[in-house]
């Protein structure tokens, strides 16, 4: 029962059940999927054994858009495969069930980026140095083995609208997905600066990039090229927040790595100051790209995937 339940429900065609129950209009218990979502999202009615699982683990989970970008471009493609939300408390116990549930591919978010290293039987050189993983292919035998494509998305959202090399750029955050951001930029040639809420983590990010660690209260008396959010700070439901205020945006560009909602509450202080914003969205699709092309082996539906995002957002 309840949200943890709702993958199980999804697969339970695949696993053998008879039946999958779905509300058509109003659930009737906790973590419940409605009929639409389960033929038209999930298309649960086409689910057998040879069916391929994918799926985002996560805490919390429900806000994700994977399952609709993912789907979609399963569909697009022909793909007898399924794409689920995987709410994750306990990732030891998760891990342990992978077997069980089928799983052939996996999206990590929020908050188990790091802490699912430690379960990987390998690593793609570029993630290892990161020290996080948003991708995980389980290959022969059972062999999980971790990428990180949050590294592709900053650049592909980024690069057409700066001259990253030279570029001096903040960002907000220390966690998985700023590790990701600060490499690619660093990497890209930028001068990286790095504020979270622990300094320490700050500036042990910050030594691996050959950045440096500002304080918060130093912001105001700084001038960037662009400042990165890579906190989950104005994320839905909280979209009335914001990492930082109008007064502390002295940059040219302003690209928030949230994309629901599209437009967060940073990226409108940005606005009304005339300056140059870039949603999460662009980091979101092509991250994903790259996880769904690392997955299967063919080369991801972009438009499909964009709209797919775009929809559900707009539904949202």
């Amino acid at each position: 029962m309840g949200e943890v339940g709702a993958a199980a429900r999804i697969l339970a065609l695949r696993g053998g059940s008879a039946l999958a129950y779905a509300p058509v209009e109003e659930a009737t218990a906790p973590g419940q999927v409605s009929l639409n979502a389960m033929k038209t999202l999930y298309r649960a009615d086409g689910i057998d054994r040879r069916t391929s699982v994918y799926g985002v683990i996560g805490n919390p989970v429900h806000h994700s858009l994977s399952p609709v970008m993912q789907n979609a471009a399963f569909q697009a493609r022909g793909i007898n495969a399924v794409f689920v939300p995987f709410l994750v408390r306990d990732l030891r116990d998760f891990m342990r069930a992978i077997p069980e549930l089928g799983v052939t591919g996996l999206s990590v978010t929020i908050p188990h980026k790091r802490a699912i290293l430690k379960y990987l039987d390998d690593c793609d050189p570029l993630a290892a140095a990161i020290g996080a993983v948003n991708t995980v292919v389980v290959r022969g035998g059972g062999k999980l083995f971790g990428y990180n494509t949050d590294y592709v998305g900053v650049l592909r959202a980024l690069e057409s609208r700066i001259a990253l090399a030279g570029s001096c750029v903040l960002i907000l955050g220390a966690g998985g997905a700023a590790r990701a951001v600060a490499f690619a930029l660093a990497r890209a040639g930028a001068t990286v600066r790095v504020c979270a809420r622990r300094p320490a983590k700050a500036k042990e990010l910050a030594r691996a990039v050959g950045g440096e660690a500002i304080a918060r209260r130093q912001l105001r008396g700084e001038f960037f090229d662009a400042i990165v959010n890579a906190t989950p700070v104005g994320m839905y439901p909280n979209t009335n927040q914001s990492p930082l205020e109008a007064r502390e945006l002295n940059c040219r560009l302003v690209f928030d790595s949230i994309y629901r909602p599209r437009r967060t509450k940073l990226l409108q202080l940005a606005d009304r100051r005339g300056i140059e914003t870039v949603s999460g969205v662009e980091m979101f699709v092509a991250q994903g790209m790259a996880q769904w092309e690392i997955w299967t082996g063919e080369r991801a539906p972009e438009s499909v995937m964009r709209r797919a995002v775009v929809g559900g957002l707009g539904e949202n």
